[in-house]
């Protein structure tokens, strides 16, 4: 009976949520208290209980040799208006902390935390569809270890940081859909992973590309909706790797004629510019998936081949003189001008 007894007891112990609390590093424990209690206690994180092992609580993962946690992913599918209040300062205690993120909570405001700037190990940060504000912070760029930054979809203002450019080995870059201002910081070129992403889309930028923007390896790079001004061309050439280019609604004026698209190009988007001259022959090798360059200054006969012809007129009306399928033929005056630019002549 005592043996019994014995055992029972010892099951209950194992099995007791007080017995699994000790997988759970107390420090660690102790700051996701506190950070619940600043968020107002919201029921994404009804599963954070002091008498149960934070390593199983929901939005948490820890180490399972150290049992430290490493990631804070708290994410809805929808937006969540239970959770309210500001980033918690206490964020910056979890030292082990390698994932953080923040995903759709519209209640969420206030700037990103300065704590941040603590967690050496970060590597992936996504705070998006919230409405914090203030400036992208400069201290991102001694978070060395970050991979992947996420801040679109927010109130942000002020100029995007040179500090990012400090990031070793960052491959992705979001900021669309905030209120940046100011010029892109030539130092964003400088970034050496081959596969990198960048969108700044959306945002209230200005100035020309960078040319330091011919030396870096995009494989998508989305700076529509800004107001950018100048020469793009530097974006393209028949070494470069893009496979999606979006630099639609700004204000980009530069010659198509002899632009050399990469090979790799399946999304170009170059509507509502300022573009003019030709569409260049070499479209025609492109397996191109999207295609527009409507509302631009462009000139001349639509190269026939390749995908070119699949698109609807809406991919290419609104240009000056631009004719051939799907458009309508091409006039006399449309004629004219192309044979004069093939001689030379400035029209």
């Amino acid at each position: 009976m005592g043996t019994t007894f014995g055992l029972c007891f010892l099951a209950l112990l194992l099995f007791s949520p007080v017995a699994f609390s000790k997988h759970c590093n107390p420090q660690d424990k102790k700051v996701l208290l506190q950070f619940k209690k600043e968020l107002n206690n919201p029921y994404v994180l009804a599963s954070w209980e002091p008498d149960t092992d934070c390593c199983e609580w929901y939005c948490v993962k820890c180490d399972p040799e150290t049992h430290r946690i490493y990631s804070l992913s708290i994410s809805s599918s929808v937006p969540d208006t239970n959770l309210s209040g500001q980033i918690p300062p206490s964020v910056g205690d979890l030292p082990y902390l390698e994932t953080l993120e923040f995903h759709k909570f519209p209640k969420l405001t206030g700037p990103i935390q300065p704590t941040i700037a603590k967690l050496t190990n970060l590597k992936f940060l996504r705070i998006d569809w919230t409405n914090i504000s203030g400036p992208v912070p400069s201290f991102l760029g001694r978070l060395t270890n970050l991979t992947y930054i996420n801040l679109s979809f927010n109130n942000l203002t002020g100029s995007i940081p040179d500090s990012l450019s400090q990031l070793p080995n960052l491959g992705a870059l979001f900021l669309s859909r905030n209120h940046l201002t100011g010029s892109i910081p030539p130092s964003l070129g400088s970034f050496k992973d081959d596969d990198f992403y960048l969108d700044l889309s959306h945002n209230n930028l200005s100035g020309p590309i960078p040319v330091s923007f011919g030396n870096a390896k995009f494989t998508k790079i989305d700076l529509s909706r800004n107001s950018l001004t100048g020469d793009a061309s530097v974006l393209f050439g028949p070494n470069k790797t893009a496979q999606t280019v979006d630099l639609s609604r700004n204000q980009l004026s530069f010659d198509l004629s002899n632009v050399e698209f990469p090979p790799s190009i399946i999304y170009l988007d170059l509507n509502h510019n300022k573009l003019y001259g030709e569409l260049p022959q070499g479209l025609t090798a492109l397996e191109l998936q999207l295609f527009n360059v409507s509302y631009n200054r462009l000139c001349g006969q639509i190269p026939v081949g390749g995908r070119l012809q699949s698109f609807d007129v809406y991919s290419y009306f609104h240009n000056k003189c631009l004719c051939g399928s799907p458009l309508s033929p091409c006039s006399l005056s449309s004629l004219l001008y192309l044979g004069g630019r093939l001689l030379g002549f400035d029209v």
